[in-house]
């Protein structure tokens, strides 16, 4: 509030003609004060703070001894990176020297375009992204809460049905290569990502793609 005070005077002076009287004004900026804290307050209250955007990976745990053989991988996919080339192969790996079902495996080459490794996730990873459509349908209706939805997702990707992804790479592999394939599974709703060392049966069978 402000108020005016009334420094006195209206005396004569020394012609004998009467001063007239001086005021000086004083704004109290308490009230401001409070207002200004009042409102810092509310909005440090009702503020969502952004939150770090990370993406957790699954390391595998250290073994003193590797049996050399790759572990059973069930509805999972495996990426191995080399220079600026991406190759894929889905299920277990069997080497030439004990072949599977349909034979060895074999590698098959991609990229980081629309049509390729984001198609190639998108297709093994349907079981989560077709729920995923139902689960935003009902957040945009409101019918799911946001907290809802992220815990569902959640489970979604825990589930048998949902894809697992293994990375492996090579001693030319590109950092940057993995850094895009990390945000294709991320784009691609994958639950489970774990980077793992290359077995030698895969590195010979990548260096021999790498020579064709």
């Amino acid at each position: 509030m402000a108020e005016i005070a009334d420094s006195g005077g209206g005396g004569h002076d020394k012609k004998g003609k009467k001063r007239a009287k001086k005021a000086s004004t004083r704004v109290d900026m308490t009230p401001m004060v409070d207002l200004a804290f009042l409102l810092l307050t509310f909005f440090v209250l009702t503020s969502t703070f952004s939150k770090p955007k990370v993406m957790s990976l699954a390391y595998p745990a250290k073994i003193d001894k590797p049996t050399g053989d790759a572990p059973k991988l069930n509805n999972g996919i495996t990426f191995l990176l080399s220079e600026d080339k991406v190759f894929y192969y889905t299920g277990e790996f069997y080497p030439v020297d004990k072949p599977g079902p349909k034979g060895p495996t074999k590698l098959i080459e991609t990229n980081f375009g629309p049509q390729g490794l984001r198609k190639v996730l998108a297709d093994l990873n349907s079981y989560v992204l077709l729920r995923k459509e139902g689960l935003v349908k009902k957040v945009k209706a409101k019918q799911m809460a946001d907290s809802t939805y992220a815990k569902e997702m959640d489970v979604l990707k825990a589930k048998p049905e949902a894809l697992k992804v293994l990375v492996k790479t090579d001693k030319k592999a590109l950092c940057k290569n993995f850094v895009d394939l990390i945000d294709e599974v991320k784009i691609a709703e994958i639950g489970v990502i774990a980077p793992v060392p290359i077995l030698p049966a895969e590195l010979i069978l990548l260096e021999n793609e790498l020579k064709k």
